[in-house]
């Protein structure tokens, strides 16, 4: 356990400096030897393709304590092929499987007095990083890339933490466009992202849900997030060619299955917010934050849930199956947890 002198259950979720991180390069076409770190900073060539053309790409995963002392590491291989994916996406060179499960556990080691202690529910934010290193001046992919990982233990994404939150939903703004990077966890999107989500924090609420960038009526990503509703006892998210495939809603669908619920993943229009019974975001660093109300921007029109101010039956279910399982309270009956040896 960790005798260090940290306010574990206050923590936000933010950058929280580590002693090492880890890192390897790829040059003259292939990948070369982890190496440990301990610095905060990273030199590159200023014509990094990285920093012209937006070859860049991160993941987000955790690491738990558990009440029996172990740490857990929430779904890894996920995370390792999401990564894959997207390096395709943007043309960079893929981290090999078993490179990224190296780097993540080495990483995880090296750090592990940043871990909170169980029940403070705290946890260990791993950020994995991939980018182009090369120098490029004309438009065309890096020839040498870095994948770097650091960790620092964090607290809830959104400070109401699984407590409700407002949400806007946005129809001036677009966070991806079909067929174009939304799949892939790359930097671009976030960034277009930037300016609706702050208008959205400034006017009051804690994110914007955006709808889709064709027909413009059709639910999409909701933030750093995924959205999820719950109606007639089946868990409901939408399906999108611009939504980031979240692991944290893949583990939920899975999860509502196993209790019974129906699974449906479709196109959702905006009209039926009136119709469910629950509301929620998801994703690795929200876990679950359920939806008090969503607001039209545009129209004012309001949807509310959660009228008794608490998170809905359902919801509070899969939030517990879920972190239960990540911190070793209950059995990990899908394969999803890498155990720290």
């Amino acid at each position: 356990m960790t005798d260090l002198d940290i306010e574990w259950g206050k923590l936000p979720f933010g950058y929280f400096k580590t002693d090492y991180n880890v890192r390897c390069y790829y040059r003259n076409g292939a990948w070369g030897k982890l190496e440990v770190s301990s610095s905060e900073y990273v030199n590159i060539h200023m014509a990094a393709g990285g920093m012209h053309y937006g070859q860049e790409a991160f993941e987000g995963l955790k690491a738990f304590r558990g009440k029996d002392g172990k740490i857990r590491i929430f779904r890894l291989d996920e995370n390792a092929k999401r990564l894959e994916s997207s390096a395709h996406g943007v043309m960079m060179a893929p981290v090999p499987p078993e490179l990224f499960e190296e780097a993540v556990l080495s990483v995880v080691k090296l750090n592990e007095k940043f871990i909170p202690p169980y029940g403070t529910g705290a946890s260990l934010y791993i950020r994995p990083l991939l980018f182009g290193t090369g120098a490029c001046v004309g438009v065309k992919p890096a020839d040498e890339y870095l994948f770097l990982i650091f960790a620092g233990p964090v607290g809830p994404y959104f400070k109401e933490g699984f407590n409700p939150v407002n949400i806007q939903l946005v129809k001036d703004a677009d966070r991806a466009a079909p067929k174009g990077t939304g799949i892939y966890k790359v930097g671009g999107n976030y960034a277009a992202s930037l300016q609706s989500g702050e208008r959205a924090h400034k006017e009051g609420f804690s994110a914007a849900l955006y709808v889709d960038s064709v027909e413009r009526k059709y639910l999409d990503e909701c933030g750093p997030a995924n959205f999820f509703a719950i109606k007639n006892n089946t868990y409901v998210t939408p399906k999108s060619d611009s939504i980031l495939p979240s692991i944290t809603n893949k583990s939920l669908m899975a999860l509502a299955e196993d209790m019974g619920m129906k699974v449906e993943r479709r196109r959702i229009p905006v009209e039926e917010l009136a119709e469910f019974d629950e509301v929620g975001a998801c994703g690795t660093a929200a876990v679950i934050s359920a939806v008090k109300k969503i607001v039209d921007r545009e129209t004012g029109k309001t949807w509310e849930y959660c009228k008794d101010g608490k998170p809905g039956p359902i919801s509070t279910k899969l939030y517990k199956h879920l972190q239960g399982i990540q911190y070793g309270d209950e059995p990990d009956k899908f394969g999803w947890i890498t155990i720290v040896k």
